[in-house]
């Protein structure tokens, strides 16, 4: 199996460790459904789990997986973890996961595929297999081997091949609610305090609210409000947010949360297309941070 890796320093367990998922009844139940009837109706081999990050997609998929393989051998995972080179070494430092990688957990089915056993195959996730592991993960779903279930993580369905998405079953995971953020708060961040806001920020991703105590993303939402509503704020004032946020892409969505506060439905087209330019152009993120906030200011 793959080493368990930590993901902040809240020290949350790896999905993997996780037996209990939060919210997404509707797919468990579609699962399960078509588990327990596959001797009736064969169960579509490629199922595709679609959503936003850090809404429990892996946790789901792990815990798929445990009610389907029958035993170590039979489960083969894929993550930017086990990423290889051409010469089958380590290659943790890469942003993208390597066509090598998926041809040497292709080779390891292979060498498994006498077990007679269901065999799953998790990868987490699509969003970052390489062009040509991509296309290598084409021709393995082409023709899928028997009794083989494949679990595919997908954070944006654009990044998808159209030609994997035909072959899959897409299930479209929804955004957490509230009181199930909650729920996971009370579980996993028991001292903690954490604010509705907080909780609304983070647009029902738990994996968000990790992200903002980690950057302290949430304190800086404090201050960015409080920028926002105090009448004798400066440019200066704004500067100094905007670069607080600047450092941390991941929370440059704070200010469409503060657009949604305080009901600036106009302003959100033209500062999602401005977060957007700024992730994508190369230059000073502040800059842009600083005009998309001092525009908030003059609508209030």
């Amino acid at each position: 199996m793959a080493p368990r890796k930590q993901t902040n320093s809240y020290q949350f367990p790896h999905p993997m460790d996780n037996p209990s998922v939060i919210g997404h009844d509707d797919v468990i139940n579609d699962f399960m459904y078509a588990w327990e009837n596959r001797d009736v109706r064969p169960i579509h081999p490629v199922w595709m789990l679609v959503g936003p990050r850090g809404i429990g997609k892996a946790t789901l998929a792990y815990n798929i997986a445990k009610k389907v393989y029958g035993n170590i051998g039979d489960f083969f995972i894929v993550d930017i973890n086990q990423n290889i080179d051409k010469e089958g070494r380590p290659k943790p430092d890469g942003k993208l996961i390597s066509v090598h990688t998926i041809r040497a957990m292709t080779e390891k089915m292979q060498m498994s595929s006498m077990s007679g056993k269901w065999r799953v195959v998790l990868i987490d996730s699509i969003d970052e297999l390489s062009e040509s592991a991509s296309n290598a993960l084409l021709k393995l779903l082409e023709e899928p081997p028997a009794k083989t279930l494949f679990l595919l993580i997908v954070h944006q369905l654009a990044n998808v091949l159209p030609t994997i998405r035909s072959r899959a079953r897409v299930e479209k995971m929804r955004p957490l609610e509230m009181n199930q953020l909650r729920t996971l708060c009370n579980r996993f961040m028991p001292d903690t305090d954490i604010s509705d806001d907080i909780l609304r920020l983070a647009n029902g991703s738990f994996g968000q609210i990790a992200n903002l105590k980690k950057s302290g993303g949430d304190i800086i939402y404090d201050e960015l409000m409080q920028c926002l509503k105090n009448p004798r704020t400066t440019s200066a004032d704004i500067m100094g947010i905007a670069k607080k946020i600047a450092p941390n892409p991941p929370v440059y969505e704070m200010i469409l949360a503060a657009i949604a506060s305080f009901g600036l439905a106009e302003l959100y087209p033209t500062a999602t297309r401005a977060i957007s330019d700024i992730n994508k152009v190369n230059l000073e993120p502040e800059i842009g941070l600083f005009k998309i906030i001092t525009d908030i200011k003059k609508c209030l």
